[in-house]
């Protein structure tokens, strides 16, 4: 079945939360890039260097980690509406903040409550998926969410420059429109989860409420529970770690290839700078041939394939022998083909979950993808200047590689089925 096939079959319920959830994706990415295609201009507006407009990026990351787990915990043991409604009533606060921002300070304040926004949507969208879907269709919902998500990071220089063309515009009236925008959608996604979605898929599970809540009810005793759980979790933890190796991997690559394609390769700038965009379309691709994978074969397999396949790509970029324009082809396979796992990834944290933790495990999956972006832009930065293109790209592949062999480790020791998931919902 064709992935566009799949998602038509989807049942009515099941096809409305994925919207949603889906739409929630598309709105959360777009806080997330909202930096990057002005940069120049922020740093003139506000008078500070590129520098201090990564430590703003870098308050976002840190708040965004932080709150990782206390999302998943709400998620979890209360109501996943309200996880999603924070989330998106604090990402439009968070922009609207850095929309009319008067200084570098309030600047570092909107992305902190951005952070705080964003933080969020992996803890409610992942439940939410996953309660609505059956386990046999959970692939193609994910592929589905991944797929938006791409669409929310693909925006915001559209969005951007669309509205600066505008007579007397500038990027503070684009940042003012997406928290607009964000806000909008938020009422109207939680409004219709709420009314119109059974609780069954909005709200946690009866056990799990009740196990998380027992016991110990300070907030103390909460955190120590959680703690305890947490460290519980081997599996989770692991691919917590496979999920940090798999992001450090692709943002080495992605935040490198331009300049090694043209000081490595001598590809024209303009053509390599192309190589970003097509990544990102034929990710897009290859996350909904992802989620058919993923409902047809062990996730495992796939997850751990995707990533050897990466690592042969970034290997080959290394070696340095291709013809220029090879290269980019290569390139652009370097940053993508780890989109083919996504879906695969989502699934095996699904089904290494039982009903009670799936929000907090989703969060520790985050927190190790946000790691591998926070790391790796700096520390692969620091060995280019050191020990050049070639060395550092096969370090890069390394990474890719060490995701697989992690992957395949914890398949091996921990399996990819879980007894507990349900095998369908409502409708189906």
């Amino acid at each position: 079945m064709e992935p566009h096939e799949a998602l038509k079959t989807l049942p009515r319920e099941t096809a409305l939360v994925v919207g949603l959830v889906s739409g929630s994706h598309v709105v959360n990415h777009l806080y997330l890039v909202l930096f990057p295609p002005i940069l120049a201009t922020l740093a003139a507006d506000f008078d500070v260097g590129i520098g201090a407009l990564g430590v703003a990026m870098g308050v976002q990351a840190l708040v965004n980690t932080a709150l990782q787990l206390p999302y998943g915990y709400l998620s979890d043991a209360y109501d996943r509406v309200l996880t999603l409604a924070l989330c998106l009533g604090l990402g439009a606060l968070g922009a609207g903040i850095l929309a009319v921002a008067p200084s570098y300070e309030v600047l570092l304040l909107g992305q902190a409550v951005l952070g705080a926004g964003v933080a969020g949507h992996h803890p409610a969208h992942f439940p939410l998926l996953s309660d609505a879907t059956s386990a046999s269709r959970r692939g193609t919902a994910y592929s589905a969410h991944g797929f938006a998500g791409n669409l929310g990071f693909a925006a915001p220089p559209v969005v951007i420059l669309g509205v600066t063309t505008l007579p007397g515009a500038s990027w503070r009236h684009a940042f003012g429109l997406i928290a607009v925008v964000g806000a909008v959608y938020g009422v109207v996604a939680c409004t219709v989860l709420g009314r119109y979605v059974s609780n069954d898929i909005t709200q946690p599970n009866a056990d799990a409420t009740d196990e998380r809540r027992g016991g110990d009810d300070t907030v103390g005793g909460r955190i120590r529970a959680e703690l305890r759980a947490l460290a519980d979790a081997g599996p989770i933890l692991g691919l917590g770690v496979v999920s940090m190796l798999a992001s450090t991997a692709f943002w080495g690559v992605s935040s490198y290839l331009v300049v090694f394609l043209t000081e490595g390769y001598g590809l024209a700038e303009e053509l390599a700078s192309l190589s970003l965009t097509a990544m990102f379309v034929v990710g897009a691709g290859l996350i909904l041939v992802g989620g058919v994978l993923a409902d047809r074969f062990r996730p495992g397999t796939i997850l751990a394939a995707a990533y050897g396949l990466v690592a042969l790509a970034v290997f080959g970029l290394a070696a340095a022998v291709a013809p220029p324009v090879v290269a980019l082809g290569v390139g652009i396979l370097a940053g993508s083909l780890g989109s083919l796992g996504l879906p695969a990834r989502d699934k095996l944290a699904d089904r290494l979950s039982a009903r009670r933790d799936i929000g907090r495990n989703f969060a520790v999956v985050t927190i190790g993808i946000m790691i591998g972006n926070t790391v790796a832009p700096p520390v692969f930065g620091a060995l280019i200047e050191t020990v050049g293109y070639q060395p550092t790209f096969g370090l890069v592949g390394v990474a890719a590689l060490c995701a697989s062999a992690a992957t395949v480790a914890i398949v091996t020791r921990y399996g990819d089925t879980s007894e507990t998931e349900p095998t369908a919902v409502a409708g189906e």
